[in-house]
């Protein structure tokens, strides 16, 4: 088990439509990251693609990672069997083992009972080339995900958990960790807090550095461990916007940088 930092670290910093810093964090500047935090692995998800960088930036990416010793994975949304080939073409040239993705298709969620026909579309190419596809949970229900990995029983095919996504499904973290623990092969550790608002009528649901929020880590990490999962740790960082985009950047990384040494009192690789 590894502990490491991804893209969805560095939403902020690396902008999205609506949010553009004058100087957005590059793939490169993701690896400098990683340095300084003292981490070896680096998720790259569809939030910075890796398949739109131009090849020399691309060559200097994996060059670099390779010499400071940095493991990458590779990170896509939908399940496109077209789509799913490149992308797995694309983390067999950066040498990452895991690909993972959102289960939709056309930018849409696809219904669960679709989802293991185009398992099996692309399970012989992940075959070839020994590669496993996570499937992250969110907008499908925690025991129908878990269906859908039933019907093709690969150990190539599992699941990336994330602790907040299923709550657009109304299901809490707990029920969804014990539901996915026997199927999860990455974890996406994003630590959060829900507070009624002020007029007690409403929630809202935030983001925390790790270990400030409701998560429990320790229960987390032991209840995977004991379904028998195989995972690294990702850290994701979810700070609420700022007065300035800058200040909101500069939380962001603040956070980080307080979530990694909590982290490390559970994930020593």
């Amino acid at each position: 088990m590894k502990l490491g930092i991804g893209t969805y670290c560095y939403m902020w910093s690396i902008g999205f439509q609506g949010a553009a810093p004058e100087k957005p964090l590059t793939a490169l500047g993701l690896l400098d990251k990683a340095r300084q935090l003292g981490v070896s692995l680096v998720q790259v998800g569809p939030n910075l693609p890796l398949d739109k960088l131009p090849e020399a930036e691309l060559a200097r990416f994996i060059q670099q990672a390779h010499e400071r010793k940095i493991e990458l994975e590779l990170g896509t949304r939908g399940l496109e069997t077209d789509h799913l080939s490149r992308q797995i073409a694309l983390a067999t040239h950066i040498g990452s083992r895991l690909l993972r993705t959102i289960p939709e298709i056309g930018g849409k969620p696809v219904d669960y009972h679709d989802i293991p026909r185009y398992l099996r579309a692309i399970l012989p190419l992940l075959e070839k080339e020994g590669i496993s596809l996570g499937l992250e949970n969110g907008n499908t229900p925690a025991k129908d995900l878990r269906w859908t990995l039933e019907q093709v029983n690969s150990p190539l095919l599992g699941i990336v958990l994330d602790m907040v996504n299923s709550l657009v499904v109304l299901e809490g973290w707990k029920y969804v960790t014990e539901v996915l623990a026997p199927y999860t092969i990455c974890l996406h550790h994003k630590e959060f807090i829900v507070k009624r608002v002020w007029s007690m009528m409403g929630f809202t649901v935030e983001g925390r550095p790790a270990g400030q929020g409701q998560l429990d880590t320790a229960w987390l990490l032991d209840t995977l461990q004991a379904a028998g999962a195989q995972f690294n740790v990702i850290l994701e960082a979810w700070p609420p916007e700022q007065k300035t985009l800058q200040e909101t950047i500069d939380l962001e990384e603040t956070w980080v940088k307080e979530s990694i040494p909590y982290l490390r009192r559970f994930v020593k690789g």
